[in-house]
């Protein structure tokens, strides 16, 4: 077992959107990084963040000491029956839906985990769920090194799903709230890029104060309401128009999408393994 405080050479399978950003995460953390993609400009950008690309996944699995699966979910059952049997390594997947039970037994690798990052570890601040047996002794090192992201939490792995939703698909639901707010700043006349600016400003030292206090949200929400103020008539048009069932709906449908991915990518896989 590698030096949990060492360098290690780490495979990422599938060097995409996530993927690119967890191989600069894991050079910056002084990781030696072997990358593989399909495309050419995939490997072209995961070269020049300082990784060994390749096309080969089987040559990137053979010489690494940790496996990272970040291929699209429809392109697993194929990266499986290439490296079934290959890995020598502990293995982390971020392919939404399949648990670790299956990795284990398609792959025949032990241990294997679940990460579910979001696209904040472009700028080393994802907020990273880890699942899997955390007695293992590679725990410990799979936890530092996927820390490399940002923050981490061990969660439940019946949970994952529900991350994925809430977390793993927050970036997009927030920057859609965003955008809608600043266009509300737009309509009573203020410039967009001011507005943009203010709302982000607003978001970040809003989510500082809560996590300072620490309260609950509903709580500042009060403080910031006055009776008959500006504020509680917002908030009047806010649930009228449904927006907080909205928030909790989408959180919902996009939970059952993960689990469902998950149960297609079984029933794939089933037949890629006979």
């Amino acid at each position: 077992m590698a030096s949990i405080a060492g360098s290690m050479r780490i495979a990422v399978l599938g060097a995409g959107k996530i993927g690119s950003s967890m191989v600069r995460s894991f050079i910056s953390c002084g990781h030696e990084v072997i990358a593989t993609g399909r495309s050419q400009a995939t490997l072209e950008r995961a070269s020049r963040l300082g990784a060994l690309a390749t096309r080969d996944n089987a040559f990137a699995v053979q010489r690494a000491e940790l496996v990272v699966i970040s291929v699209k979910p429809r392109q697993l059952p194929a990266l499986v029956s290439e490296i079934r049997g290959l890995l020598k390594s502990p293995t982390v997947s971020v392919v939404a839906g399949v648990s670790t039970r299956v990795l284990e037994g398609s792959l025949r690798v032990s241990p294997a985990y679940r990460a579910m990052p979001n696209i904040n570890a472009e700028i080393g601040r994802s907020t990273t769920a880890l699942a899997g047996r955390r007695e293992h002794e590679w725990s410990r090192t799979v936890e530092e090194v996927m820390s490399c992201l940002g923050s981490l939490f061990w969660i439940e792995e019946e949970w994952m799903d529900a991350w994925t939703a809430l977390v793993g698909s927050m970036p997009a639901f927030l920057a859609l709230i965003v955008d809608y707010i600043a266009l509300g700043g737009v309509y009573v006349g203020i410039p967009r890029e001011l507005a943009v600016r203010a709302v982000l400003d607003v978001m970040r030292s809003t989510a500082e104060h809560l996590l300072q206090r620490p309260i609950h949200p509903q709580q500042l929400r009060d403080e910031v309401t006055t009776p008959a103020g500006v504020t509680v008539e917002g908030l009047r048009i806010l649930e009228a128009r449904g927006v907080p069932a909205a928030l909790i709906e989408a959180i919902e449908a996009s939970t059952h999408k993960s689990r469902k991915i998950g149960l297609t990518l079984m029933e794939e896989l089933k037949g890629v393994l006979g």
